[in-house]
């Protein structure tokens, strides 16, 4: 009988597995465009972000968050022009901002520290609300003096003006810059955002009470002025009940929750360079 050999194909096995493996980690997606004066803000902020080495461009992690990302762009993008596109960053301490243009970045931390699907659903349909909204180019315009017509001309100017803004735009988001209505009005269009997409809108509510009487310092960022959480709760829970039609399906006992998992392999991961 004859034995068959494998030997020599083993020898290009390796570094086949090694670029199927490459090839199949999660990748970050690329950034829309320069098309208008939102498009060319959030580019700007992408380009500060990636220069100073915090955008993730490839990880494990990517796989486990978009498919709640890509549910929530679905029901979102009716009311937005530009494509939503989320991005892992690394930093500190858990967060996630939205920036003009349709980007929406999470840190990496923030999948540990949430407990479950809903409450990361509801974050990242908190953010998508807020460049529906379009608070960070208000933001700007009120703490800045910043007229709209430089804004609307920033293309014009070339890159400086939008740089400039950037930073400032960087600044705000991670010092949580929002008044604590808008802040509401991005959880409300949020909760309708979650429900559309077939998530249970209370995930926002639960991460709330969490931490209601948690000490601050063990918060995240985007969770630091939680002494307004009371008011944004009973804001959510008003809300639900304005809207039994839609909300009355969802249960809002925090057992009922879905579990949010992450692969092992999670910590494999590369940036993005400039």
């Amino acid at each position: 009988m004859r034995i068959l050999q494998f030997s020599k194909p083993a020898v290009w096995m390796t570094p086949f597995l090694l670029v199927v493996s490459i090839l199949c980690v999660a990748q970050a997606p690329l950034p829309e465009p320069v098309t208008d004066q939102e498009t060319e803000l959030g580019r700007a902020v992408y380009n500060e972000l990636r220069d100073k080495g915090e955008i993730i461009e490839s990880s494990p992690l990517y796989e486990s968050f978009r498919p709640v990302a890509e549910a929530i762009s679905r029901e979102a993008q009716s009311h937005y022009p530009h494509p939503f596109k989320f991005f892992l960053v690394h930093e500190p301490h858990p967060n996630a901002f939205a920036t003009p243009g349709g980007n929406v970045y999470v840190v990496d931390s923030l999948l540990y520290f949430v407990k479950n699907t809903e409450q990361l659903a509801g974050t990242l349909c908190h953010e998508v609300s807020h460049t529906i909204h379009r608070d960070a180019v208000a933001r700007m315009e009120q703490d800045q003096k910043i007229k709209k017509r430089e804004i609307g001309a920033a293309i014009l100017l070339g890159p400086t003006l939008a740089q400039a803004m950037a930073i400032s735009m960087i600044g705000d988001l991670n010092s949580l810059a929002y008044s604590r209505e808008v802040e509401s009005s991005a959880d409300v269009t949020g909760s309708d955002i979650c429900a559309a997409a077939g998530y249970n809108p209370w995930g926002l509510v639960w991460l709330f009470q969490e931490f209601q009487n948690a000490d601050s310092e063990q918060l995240p960022q985007l969770l630091s002025d939680h002494p307004a959480n009371g008011s944004r709760i009973q804001t959510l829970e008003t809300h639900f009940r304005d809207k039994p039609f839609v909300f009355s399906k969802f249960n809002p006992d925090p057992k009922s929750a879905m579990p949010f998992s992450l692969p092992k392999d999670a910590s494999s991961m590369q940036f993005l360079r400039p």
